[in-house]
């Protein structure tokens, strides 16, 4: 049985080394030109991509604004949970800037588009090297991890996002008004860029533990014993990110990291009692 690769596109029941590191080199090459190819079209889409996705947050009419508005007020918390957009001017501050940004965001269309294709084609290079035993649990593995990353990219693009940047933006370190935040296209990118996809990766999580709790690394009693330590630095970063100090806004991001790591342990106690009634 091969170790990794298709063996069948091989040609041969069993591979070498150098034919594993053949088929890997094919998976990956197929995989950056989906990511080349979506990216070339998200770069033709620039006026959508910037000025309704990129561009989206600097508006007040954002749908974020607007539905933690009328939360806060279906809860009766008045408008504590509005927020105020500050007319958003972003400097270059190089001749160059606009184009590699232009390049950079259709990188990172690319990646985010192609992952669905990118996880078939890892699934496809592993696939050989499981038992039937072991494929059954995780065929839907492109499925599951593609809709959870998704998902956090919503939620980075959408919740921890605006958040974050709302509150830097009006941060102040005294009332004298003496420093002004003039922002920079390229710090603007750089911090939706990495939000949204650390939250995508974070969203991967059940995945992470699944293989984790498999390879016996990690078991769901761990992850039960530390909750009351997850759930303090998911509170302490709900705290951090959230524009204003009200108990509303913060649970509006921690409830979803914490139903994030509940379902982890799920997953793992799961794991933990297929691999027993295996061996059964």
């Amino acid at each position: 049985m091969a170790l990794f690769g298709n063996s069948s596109e091989s040609g041969a029941g069993e591979m070498s080394f150098l034919q594993h590191l053949e088929a890997l080199r094919w998976h990956l090459v197929r995989s950056a030109l989906v990511i080349v190819v979506i990216g070339i079209a998200c770069f033709c889409f620039n006026d959508f991509m910037f000025d309704t996705v990129i561009f989206g947050p600097l508006r007040q009419d954002f749908i974020s604004y607007k539905a933690l508005c009328s939360l806060g007020y279906k809860i009766g918390a008045g408008d504590v949970m509005c927020m105020t957009v500050k007319t958003p001017h972003l400097q270059t501050l190089s001749a160059s800037e606009q184009f590699f940004t232009h390049m950079w965001i259709s990188l990172m269309g690319g990646l985010i588009l192609g992952c669905p294709y990118v996880l078939w084609e890892l699934w496809r290079f592993i696939r050989p090297a499981l038992k039937a035993t072991e494929a059954s649990p995780v065929r839907f593995f492109v499925i599951i991890a593609s809709v959870l990353f998704f998902i956090g990219i919503a939620f980075g693009y959408f919740l921890l996002f605006p958040m974050s940047y709302n509150f830097l933006i009006n941060y102040k370190l005294s009332s004298s008004d003496i420093v002004q935040t003039n922002n920079t296209l390229d710090d603007y990118i750089s911090l939706i860029s990495t939000m949204t996809l650390v939250a995508g990766l974070v969203f991967e999580m059940p995945i992470l533990v699944y293989f984790l709790t498999r390879m016996t690394l990690l078991t769901p009693s761990f992850m039960r014993k530390y909750r009351k330590y997850a759930v303090v630095v998911i509170l302490i970063v709900a705290a951090v990110i959230t524009p204003s100090p009200d108990v509303t806004s913060q649970m509006v991001v921690a409830i979803p990291m914490y139903a994030l790591y509940e379902i982890s342990i799920f997953v793992s106690a799961y794991v933990v009692k297929k691999h027993k009634l295996d061996k059964l």
